[in-house]
């Protein structure tokens, strides 16, 4: 089966789930973007992969990208299926009206969970209202992102759950006592300091403010946090962690690649992920938990996070979820789990049974269940 995948770039997450994909279907995957977005931290680059792809050249037109060959190569092949990710202000109308124009199933791929605030967005949302409505099929990140589309009146019956997940191989490797101690050594922290972890941009979308109130409420002295990452607040967090004389208990490497996530990882004793609604966006999941599980750390997050409201985090078995802009319900978090080792080592244990079960071959299947249902509805 023919199909095209239209996507706005490949990342790193999906190098692997691209290629697992191709394997069951002929998919060519067009990519109309170079990871310039502004949730994509531009160091993780693009990446292409064992499978079929393009990467289209384009311009923009103000906040547009203009992809002028998308249509000519969606148009070029006998496409049975069109696939198109949620954003794109040019290539996902380009997709489904040449979907239409071929009389072809239009899947609609989409981790949103919310009505955007910004004037923009108010201004269009009927026509992304109407994508979602008229899409043949939706495929979601899980079962938070299924439940927002209900409430906007798309069927439940054309929704698919794809949950979100990484390549855990890569992940789940082991990280010896030495590698630990030289990462430990390199930013200056002793063997018995427990480290709270955040790895992500450094974004006003992230909390990180909360974080860090939440963190200097705490009577634990052996503690430190590490607030891995580059962004536009990094100005503003070291100001606020000076004011709350926290200098000598914070770490700030800047960004890590993705080869050298797993070291941190591995000396944490808890991740947080304590984002919140903006205007503009909600953690659609929060992959950054997913790496974590793999090396057996438990997380903290917010109601706000797509992975707490997906089920990837289990309140009180491989984590805690607490409201969101809401640092004393942090504070509560990080000490229950701060002070005691056994509690943590259960967590500890629960995460890594949990993600075994989160896989890419698994979030795959979810769009094999949407393609099967339009093709089957198709040629009806």
């Amino acid at each position: 089966m023919k199909i095209a995948f239209v996507q706005n770039f490949c990342s790193h997450y999906m190098e692997k789930a691209f290629e697992i994909f191709s394997q069951s279907f002929d998919v060519d995957y067009y990519f109309f973007s170079a990871g310039q977005e502004w949730y994509w931290a531009r160091e993780h680059g693009v990446r292409g992969g064992n499978f079929t792809y393009e990467y289209l050249w384009g311009f923009s037109l103000g906040q547009v990208r203009i992809t002028p060959l998308l249509p000519i190569k969606l148009l070029a092949k006998d496409y049975r299926v069109y696939i198109k990710c949620i954003n794109g202000r040019f290539a996902l109308p380009v997709t489904y009206l040449i979907a239409r124009l071929k009389r072809k199933p239009f899947i609609l791929w989409t981790g949103i969970w919310m009505r955007l605030d910004t004037p923009l967005h108010r201004l269009f949302f009927f026509l992304t209202r109407w994508f979602y409505r008229h899409a043949d099929a939706l495929v979601v990140y899980g079962k938070h992102v299924k439940d927002y589309l209900i409430t906007e009146g798309v069927n439940p019956a054309k929704i698919f759950i794809a949950p979100r997940a990484v390549e855990n191989s890569f992940y789940n490797v082991s990280i010896s006592e030495s590698e630990k101690q030289t990462l430990r050594k390199n930013l200056s922290i002793t063997s018995h300091q427990k480290v709270v972890l955040y790895l992500g941009r450094l974004e006003e979308n992230k909390g990180l403010d909360y974080l860090i109130e939440a963190f200097a409420s705490l009577q634990y002295r052996d503690c430190i946090l590490i607030l891995a990452g580059s962004g536009s607040q990094e100005s503003f967090l070291k100001k606020r962690i000076a004011e709350k004389n926290l200098m000598s208990q914070v770490r700030m490497p800047g960004y890590i690649p993705q080869q050298q996530t797993l070291f941190y990882y591995a000396i944490a004793w808890v991740t947080v992920l304590p984002s919140i609604t903006t205007p503009y966006s909600k953690e659609l999941w929060g992959l950054v938990i997913n790496e974590a599980f793999n090396q057996g750390l438990p997380a903290i997050a917010t109601e706000a996070v797509g992975a707490a409201e997906g089920g990837l985090i289990e309140e009180g078995k491989n984590g805690f979820i607490v409201p969101e802009r809401d640092s004393n319900a942090l504070a509560k978090a990080l000490d229950t789990i701060l002070g005691d080792n056994r509690l943590r080592q259960k967590m500890s244990e629960d995460a890594r049974n949990t993600i075994q079960h989160w896989t890419q071959e698994k979030m795959m299947q979810g769009f094999h269940e949407a393609v099967h249902y339009v093709e089957k509805k198709h040629h009806k």
